[in-house]
């Protein structure tokens, strides 16, 4: 996994680059960052601003979220019938 950089560098960066004052390749070589990176910080900047349409930060965090959550309730659902049908060939099957 990539190395996460804190969040007052990135908007440091973002600042930097919306100035326009040096190419974003520039700015992305000085601060010892992928250009694709820097470029994407803000794209997703522009994003939660509303400039852009998109999943803001917020969102993404939500679904990512609510994605694990809704696996842990499949897991647990389906164990559920798994119990439930393994109880009723229990009761049916004579011992």
């Amino acid at each position: 996994m990539p190395q996460a950089y804190p969040a007052e560098f990135r908007q440091r960066a973002v600042e930097l680059a919306r100035q326009g004052a040096q190419p974003v390749a520039r700015i992305a070589a000085d601060l010892g960052i992928a250009q694709s990176c820097l470029r994407r910080w803000v794209k997703q900047a522009d994003i939660d601003r509303g400039h852009r349409p998109g999943l803001t930060t917020e969102e993404h965090q939500e679904l990512v979220r609510l994605r694990c959550a809704n696996r842990v309730l499949e897991m647990e659902n389906h164990i559920l019938r798994q119990a439930a049908a393994f109880f009723a060939r229990e009761n049916v099957l004579p011992k």
